[in-house]
């Protein structure tokens, strides 16, 4: 590998600046490593660099995400090749440009996923947001540079994804419950609970993640540890979520992390989150 692989896209509520807390908080031992909210998939890249030969199951509902996972680990010369036209394209006029690829609806598994790292790469923020049709439709960011193609690391996930006992899936959350098995780790990073009004973000989908969703996502949660599984949960510092998991199973952390994602660069610092396990 070139360099280390880390994540291909920017998402909100990506987990890289807390990954020495996460690996901190991991079970010593543990069976299949389950990430069924994969997302930017910074814990998946660090654990698969220090455990090469862990057995993971990953899934997100998010259907160009997973595609781009696979297509990565696929087909990463075409897609190389792709972006290095967008790149090429948007040097002699980003705005027309931009808009173009985002009103553009690709039918290619590489022309899709080329044009889902390019609008990352190029939108306001890198911000992956859809709305209530599932329209990507975040305006152009101001870049002078910005990097399109990322070569090397798109190659070391490439290569890191195909020599490894991984599974990529296009699924609910709930769908890992039939899958995992006792001392098997699940970690899930959902898209988290608004602690203010302002504060709702979860249009990754088109289908938003709602209260009832989390509470689904708790009754699951009491689900797998009644199976034996490891369950480690990251989610915001809500009076909601301390509450469905306030019995004594869990055992709740109270962690500091900056929001890379903010319009307000001065709002990016000084939040709290919380880190939930039952081992």
């Amino acid at each position: 590998m070139l360099v280390t692989p880390k994540p291909f896209v920017k998402w909100a509520g990506g987990k890289r600046q807390l990954i020495s807390v996460l690996n901190e908080n991991l079970p010593k031992s543990f069976g299949t490593y389950f990430e069924p909210f994969l997302g930017g998939g910074a814990l998946l890249f660090n654990m698969l660099t220090e455990r090469n030969k862990q057995k993971c199951s990953i899934s997100d509902l998010n259907s160009d995400l997973v595609l781009a996972y696979a297509t990565i680990r696929d087909r990463v010369n075409d897609l190389i090749f792709s972006l290095k036209q967008h790149e090429k394209f948007y040097k002699k006029d980003s705005k027309s440009y931009y808009y173009s690829i985002r009103e553009s609806a690709p039918r290619s598994e590489i022309e899709k996923t080329s044009r889902l790292l390019f609008l990352n790469r190029t939108c306001f923020n890198g911000l992956y947001r859809v709305n209530s049709k599932g329209k990507f439709n975040v305006p152009l960011g101001k870049y002078t540079n910005p990097n399109i193609v990322n070569e090397d690391n798109l190659r070391s996930v490439s290569h890191i994804l195909a020599s490894s006992k991984v599974t990529i899936q296009c699924r609910d959350f709930e769908a890992v419950l039939r899958d995992a098995k006792k001392d098997d780790l699940i970690y899930f990073d959902p898209p988290y609970q608004p602690v203010t009004e302002t504060a709702n973000f979860t249009s990754y989908t088109n289908k938003n993640f709602t209260y009832d969703d989390l509470n689904r996502l708790a009754d699951l949660c009491m689900k797998l540890d009644s199976k034996g599984c490891n369950v480690l949960l990251s989610n915001s510092n809500s009076k909601e979520v301390a509450e469905l998991f306030s019995n004594k199973s869990w055992k709740i952390n109270k962690i500091k992390a900056n929001r890379s994602i903010n319009s307000n660069s001065n709002k990016r610092t000084g939040h709290f989150e919380l880190l939930i396990k039952n081992y």
